[in-house]
């Protein structure tokens, strides 16, 4: 696409808006939209750099600071779209101011192999402490290339509605390039992202998006046909969907959570699924009278708790902006008092999975070992075993741990326990 000013100018208003990070940037640009209105081809060019200037945001912010520069959003805009975005300098030399055509070409020739890490990887410093606790450099320096990458576009099969097969063959005649995902026996990989708000196969309910490492925890979590499941941390309900699907629609599903808001996003998808078995309940706090209802009655509960998620950078790279070694600190104490909470709720026998989309064991293993050195009537069951149970050909330990350097999914962690 040929760049104007107009254009240009488009992608500069955007990053000002973003860039202070006082809000989810997706959140952010959709308000941007919202009070912009352009043409598809301008949506595309605005968000695409937005977001490819967050994941490079360290490395731009470098190349800015050469021959004396400042990181201004025109900067950061130019550098993006030079470097990463595909024109070269003819191409964006009409909108160059006179001492800019200098600067790019220092650009060029930046060679990141002689930055530091935290350039290298794009994580800031506080983000490599904590990783280096788990991590070597090369590690650490793979997992922050693959986060700078843009995630693939993964569906679910909604399996009350529809087989894999069956969406494959029809994305397929579509000329849509899908594959079924190498983990989940549930899931599709499209190569390319479609609209696909409009496509029968999501109208008609017969497919969600969800991550295929997402996929995986309602796997684990492994809800027989007439169980009481309780999804604790629901949130908009995707899982809650997947739940409902391999529960057949039968037993009693509870959706929970403590946003009005994202059960209200529910409802539409719960319309679409044909679940007939879901009742979403909104609470205060994970102590709420509702819950304490429930205690010694649930068979399954699924803790997705809040959490940092750095393991989602590729879809939301702010978030490793907007996070900080204060918030981790608040987040792990939220996560052990809804830990406690949720285990609660299990009969003996019953089976929970805490899972969190963080990189951080301090968010995940710390948490579960500090748990069961509390409870000592929960144990810890095997990933690998439960895998294997679900016929499902991967090995990551006893705790399911995901990456995009490894199974390009999200970086996601996992715990199974049983009640005694």
């Amino acid at each position: 696409m040929l760049i104007t000013e107009y254009r240009l100018d488009l992608v500069i208003q955007a990053l000002r808006a973003i860039l202070p990070l006082a809000h989810p940037a997706d959140t952010t640009l959709r308000y941007f939209f919202q009070d912009n209105r352009i043409g598809s081809k301008e949506r595309a060019l605005v968000a695409e750099t937005v977001f490819g200037v967050l994941r490079h945001r360290l490395l731009l912010e470098h190349a800015c600071a050469l021959n004396e520069g400042q990181p201004t959003a025109r900067r950061m805009a130019l550098a993006h779209l030079f470097r990463f975005g595909g024109y070269n300098l003819r191409e964006i030399e009409p909108v160059l101011k006179h001492d800019e055509k200098a600067w790019l070409g220092s650009v060029k020739g930046l060679k990141i192999s002689a930055l530091s890490l935290a350039i290298q990887a794009e994580f800031p410093e506080w983000l490599i402490e904590k990783l280096r606790a788990s991590h070597s450099e090369a590690d650490i320096l793979a997992l922050g290339q693959a986060l700078q990458n843009a995630a693939p576009l993964d569906l679910r099969v909604n399996t009350l509605l529809a087989k894999r097969d069956e969406v494959l063959a029809q994305l397929q005649s579509q000329q849509i390039d899908a594959t079924p995902t190498p983990y989940s026996p549930l899931g599709i990989r499209l190569k390319d992202k479609i609209p696909l708000n409009k496509d029968p196969l999501f109208t008609e309910g017969k497919v969600e998006v969800q991550d295929e490492g997402s996929q995986l925890l309602g796997l684990l979590l492994a809800p027989k046909r007439n169980d009481m499941v309780v999804d604790f941390c629901a949130g908009a309900g995707g899982k809650t969907l997947l739940l409902a699907a391999l529960m057949n629609s039968q037993g009693r599903l509870y959706a929970l959570d403590v946003s009005e808001k994202r059960l209200a996003n529910l409802k539409p998808r719960l319309k679409r699924s044909g679940a007939s078995n879901i009742q979403p309940m909104l609470i205060a706090h994970e102590n709420d009278l509702k819950v304490k209802r429930l205690a010694g009655k649930i068979d399954r509960v699924l803790v997705d708790a809040p959490c940092s998620g750095l393991g989602t950078l590729r879809r939301n790279p702010d978030l490793k902006f907007r996070q900080s070694p204060g918030s981790i600190e608040e987040l792990t104490q939220k996560q052990s008092a809804i830990l406690a909470s949720a285990a609660r709720l299990l009969k003996k026998g019953g089976r929970l999975v805490y899972a969190t989309c963080s990189l951080l064991q301090e968010e995940n293993q710390h948490i579960v070992e500090a748990f069961l050195a509390a409870h000592p009537e929960f144990v810890l069951v095997p990933a690998d075993d439960v895998l294997q149970q679900q016929k499902i050909s991967l090995q990551t330990g006893n705790y399911l741990q995901l990456s995009p350097v490894t199974h390009n999914t999200d970086g996601f962690f996992a715990a199974i326990l049983e009640r005694n």
